[in-house]
């Protein structure tokens, strides 16, 4: 029996730092866990290479900095988690494995409309047929990750009010998949997990603060502060959306005048098109044109960059993050957007913040979401169970 302070109870505590820093990274070299985890380089080498014996983690050869060094990762069979992305028009799952690799991915189309009960229908029929093909062993789920188009309360897990999904406000998405799915089940909405999916595998790695900017139907950001989510004691932290641009402007859903969303989301923007390019557009097919060279469709991106950069610099002004990285189809035009959106941040963030700033396009693309949704689960499952699994009983050999 292990008390605390002792010798074992050490021991255990430094294997689920060295567990846990991989986990989170997906691979890192011996020297890479070192300085996360604040351990001796030779406590390190023994914990991996105990860790390798067992059967926990893979080591294999790299390089860095020119030198040769080892690479962990957690072993691929130690378990395996899903992650689910409701979209305003679809619903896309993924499987993947403690490594972080995906080893199984599939989107279908979802009707906006269709109610809350059908919605779990279809993810809990995808989940259920991707683990079959991709031949997996069901009981080595270790959880899922879950996204929504909508702000959670942190308290009750309940979704709140969305003009995307409005069939289901007041529904508990995690707990009604989990029930089904009989694994636990982690809940956040898509612009969060946008947030943590660049950040873990896209073109946020490497920094520990940074914006996620999703336009689409609506307008939101996932904030990352010292390298984890933030959602407020509330869980609607982000909603840059409604930052107030002209107390005159049109009438936003939530009841405000001229917020951010009026001048950028979709459904506002594509209007102011259709005299000129007819009805039936949509923000992919904008982009398209625009990068073709039509000067309507590349005004109004421009229009849209500019819109943004302003609520941009207010985050700048606020938070000072190191970048910022925007996602959704409005990505896809590239410096159009870009641009814009420096040009207004070097108008209106204060010169310190607007020096320290990034601003890129999501490398991920529309698999930014389920792809955070693998994060999220990753991030909340425990390290106990993968020691508990797979190790012997502990031994005060070292620490």
């Amino acid at each position: 029996m292990e008390t605390p302070g002792s010798q074992s109870s050490l021991h255990r505590a430094n294997l689920e730092r060295v567990v846990r820093a991989v986990r989170m990274a997906g691979s890192l070299t011996q020297a890479e866990i070192a300085r996360t985890t604040g351990l001796s380089a030779a406590t390190v080498s023994n914990i991996v290479r105990e860790l390798k014996d067992s059967g926990t983690v893979e080591v294999t050869p790299t390089s860095a900095g020119g030198r040769r060094a080892r690479s962990v990762s957690l072993s691929g069979d130690a378990g395996l988690v899903v992650g689910v992305d409701f979209g305003h028009t679809h619903l896309r799952v993924a499987i993947g494995n403690l490594a972080h690799q995906v080893l199984a991915e599939e989107a279908e189309p979802l009707d906006v409309d269709a109610s809350a009960a059908q919605g779990f229908d279809r993810a809990e029929e995808l989940v259920n047929r991707l683990i079959e093909a991709s031949g997996v062993d069901r009981s080595k789920v270790a959880g899922v990750g879950l996204g929504v188009p909508g702000p959670i309360d942190v308290e009750t897990g309940t979704l709140g009010s969305t003009a995307i999904l409005p069939g289901w406000q007041g529904t508990n998405p995690g707990q009604e998949l989990a029930g089904r799915l009989g694994v636990p089940v982690y809940v956040d909405n898509d612009a969060n997990l946008g947030a943590l999916g660049e950040l873990v595998w896209g073109s946020g790695r490497g920094v520990k603060d940074l914006a996620y900017i999703k336009v689409a139907s609506g307008v939101g950001a996932g904030l990352v502060i010292n390298g984890q989510i933030y959602r407020g004691p509330g869980g609607t932290a982000g909603e840059i959306g409604h930052i107030t641009l002209d107390e005159s402007g049109p009438v936003c859903r939530c009841g405000n005048r001229g917020c951010l969303e009026t001048f950028t989301a979709a459904r506002y923007v594509l209007p102011l098109l259709e005299s000129s390019h007819g009805s039936g557009l949509t923000m992919e097919k904008v982009v398209g044109l625009a990068r073709d060279g039509d000067p309507g469709c590349r005004r109004v991106i421009a229009d849209v960059g500019r819109h943004i950069g302003s609520g941009v610099a207010n985050l700048c002004n606020l938070l000072n993050p190191s970048r910022v990285v925007l996602g959704g189809d409005l990505a896809d035009s590239g410096e159009l957007v870009l641009g814009p959106i420096r040009e207004s941040v070097g108008r209106y963030a204060i010169p310190s913040a607007a020096r320290k700033l990034s601003v890129l396009p999501g490398a991920l693309g529309g698999r930014a979401e389920v792809l955070g949704a693998l994060a999220l689960a990753l991030s909340e499952m425990g390290d106990s169970t993968l020691l508990d699994g797979a190790m012997p009983a502990p031994t005060p050999a070292f620490t």
